[in-house]
């Protein structure tokens, strides 16, 4: 057995190797442009090493044991038989997949089995030489496999009795070290490999196995929000949802009914750069001027210098669902946050897809390792041109944590990258990591109180570091030409008995910059609201499917807030909330500015039935508009495949 899974491990790798190579060599002008051979062969190799440690992981470990043996030896060969199939008959898909969806073999192969007679239809009358070509090279290559794993040649010598837990030790090391992929935080996954904003070449490190595999694992996360909540007539959803964002008339295509055009307040001849800090876990609990424990003298009075809307509230309680509201304007569902699911890897509306269109060169910037949360392969498959970590900073970093570099680190990052643009038109999006568990940060920046290892004085340090910042930046040239925005992605352990407790998703927003209006603004804001204002407050005009209202010309006055499998809807004062297989619940909730047990007030009230289907139906579509791919910018769209 000790041999056969050798075989099989040398066999994959070298065929998987091949066929990247064949991959790459035809696909070459992309893949030169894209930064060449060696990140698609280096990136693919980590891949399948971990992919094929898991195959062969309990071959592996039962050879030294029962290797010897007639019976495992014949079940370990067909179960590596089996696999080494999987491999070639993905791989030799693969290049007719690419050619019909740019990609390498995904999710379809999934939604393809519910239509067999459609599919098979469809390869014989339009794939013939295709899928004659597919079938002699999967039986050829197959057929060799076969020879190379015999099922009938167990070892010759039995392992010695004192060497078998020693080397059942090694294995396991081995495997779960190749296995897992890496030494840093989180195991290997497909957003590691990624490294450009060409979607289709960041597919080549994977093999096409692991690539299914991923999106079949990532099909459980696709919870549609009817199964959940109820069903609505889609006439009746599109109709509530288009009429509650201002919406009047038909939509410009009746494929994508939440394509508008949004008009920009600010007028002038050349729109002005974007730059959006999300800032980890700094909730409203924190901020002194938002009711809360006052450890943010900097952002306070930062809040005299623009527009401070005061009571804007996150759409969940994770940094992927903060980073889909702000960057793509979508609305929250109880199933994945956008950047994970597979649907929204590619042609998904972004702002950075938006804003590239018009000439800006689009950028997110994190202090930590951009694979986290998917985020690297969802903006670069979105619009992004660049994705910045601390592995590709060029500024030294002064302090990194378990997280990443500090996040004066970041700022130094962004404001050095900032400075180099020049006069082109730049959309940045910055994420901080400082403050998060284990509450990391260099010291001699903040007199700590108490334990320094402590929330507390992590936002304290996070709050410096925005200050120090911003002190630079008014000095410099970007600082009359770039509207800044400074919002939380969400609070920091939302908790609470409430079915949604809407006090810890009180996060501050602050507006800034070139042009920006200085008032303070106590109407209520939703995430999702974001987006579309700041395109206004550049001087943008175009056609999008954000739902959030531009706030230079009207305020709803509503916040969406996803809380588990709890949905809430905030309408001025009154908060309908949506649960699994239940009745609606209504409440009207008042918010003293207190930070505590009893900071907020939830009276039960009749349910009104009008917002309880308004309710329902901003719940149920964005589950639709992800499920049909309807979110979309307009030439996106227009080439979308069926």
């Amino acid at each position: 057995m000790r041999k056969l899974t050798w075989r099989f491990i040398v066999a994959a790798l070298v065929f998987l190797t091949l066929s990247r190579v064949g991959l790459s060599l035809w696909q070459w002008t992309r893949v030169h442009d894209a930064g060449g051979l060696w990140p698609v062969l280096f990136g693919g190799w980590r891949i399948d090493f971990s992919l094929v440690a898991m195959i062969v992981a309990w071959p592996a470990l039962l050879s030294p044991w029962l290797g010897h043996r007639a019976w495992p030896t014949r079940i370990a060969a067909w179960w590596l038989r089996f696999w080494w199939l999987a491999f070639v008959l993905l791989e030799v898909s693969t290049p007719q997949f690419i050619v019909e969806y740019d990609t390498r073999p995904n999710r379809l192969y999934f939604e393809y089995l519910t239509s067999p007679n459609e599919v098979a239809a469809m390869l014989w009358h339009g794939y013939k030489l295709s899928v004659a070509a597919g079938l002699v090279a999967f039986a050829l290559i197959g057929w060799l496999g076969f020879r190379l794993l015999p099922t009938r040649r167990p070892d010759r010598v039995p392992m010695r009795g004192w060497l078998r837990p020693v080397a059942t030790v090694l294995a396991f090391v081995v495997l779960f070290l190749a296995g897992r992929g890496t030494l840093q935080h989180r195991p290997l996954n497909a957003s590691q490999v990624a490294f450009t904003n060409d979607a289709m070449v960041n597919t080549l490190p994977l093999n096409s196995l692991y690539n299914v595999l991923n999106a079949a694992i990532a099909l459980g996360n696709e919870r549609s929000a009817s199964a959940v909540y109820g069903k609505m007539p889609e006439d009746e959803m599109q109709s509530i949802v288009r009429r509650d964002a201002g919406l009047d008339g038909p939509p410009l295509d009746p494929q994508y009914p939440s394509l508008h055009r949004q008009q920009a307040t600010r007028q002038g001849e050349k729109p002005f750069n974007l730059v959006i800090i999300l800032e980890e876990s700094l909730g409203a609990q924190f901020v002194g001027s938002l009711g809360g424990a006052g450890y943010t003298p900097e952002l306070d009075k930062l809040a005299n210098d623009g527009w401070w809307l005061t009571r804007t509230y996150a759409t969940g309680t994770r940094s992927a669902r903060g980073l889909e509201a702000v960057t793509t304007g979508f609305l929250p569902t109880p199933a994945e946050a956008v950047l994970k699911l597979p649907r929204s890897q590619r042609d998904f509306f972004t702002l950075g897809a938006l804003l590239d269109t018009f000439g800006y060169h689009t950028r997110f910037l994190y202090g930590g390792e951009a694979h986290f949360d998917n985020m690297r392969s969802f903006f670069f498959g979105n619009g992004f041109n660049e994705v910045v970590d601390r592995a590709t900073f060029e500024t030294k970093p002064t302090f990194v944590g378990s997280w990443g570099a500090s996040d004066e680190d970041m700022f130094n990052e962004l404001h050095h990258r900032l400075l180099d643009d020049g006069d082109k038109p730049t959309l940045t999006v910055a994420f901080s990591v400082s403050n998060h568990t284990p509450w990391e940060y260099p010291a001699g920046r903040i007199q700590p109180e108490g334990d320094p290892a402590s929330n507390a004085n992590a936002v304290r340090y996070a709050d410096w570091s925005i200050g120090r910042f911003f002190e630079r930046a008014k000095q410099s040239p970007y600082w009359n030409h770039t509207v800044f925005l400074i919002v939380a992605d969400h609070d920091a352990r939302v908790f609470g008995a409430s079915l949604v407790p809407v006090r810890h998703f009180h996060i501050p927003a602050l507006i800034l910059g070139a042009g920006v209006p200085v008032k303070k603004d106590d109407h209520i804001v939703s995430q999702m609201d974001l987006a579309p204002t700041l395109l206004s407050l550049i001087g943008i005009s175009s056609e999008h499917p954000m739902l959030g209202a531009d706030l230079t010309q009207r305020y709803p006055d509503r916040a969406i807030m996803q809380y588990g499998d709890n949905y809430g809807y905030l309408k001025n004062d009154r908060l309908i909330v949506l649960r699994p297989n239940q009745p609606p619940t209504q409440y009207r909730y008042t918010l003293n500015g207190e930070y505590s047990p009893d900071g907020e007030k939830l009276e039960p009230q009749p349910v009104d039935p009008q917002l309880e289907k308004t309710a329902l139906a901003h719940a149920l579509w964005p589950s639709w508009a992800y499920g049909k791919q309807r979110y979309r910018l307009p030439e996106k769209a227009g080439a979308a495949k069926p």
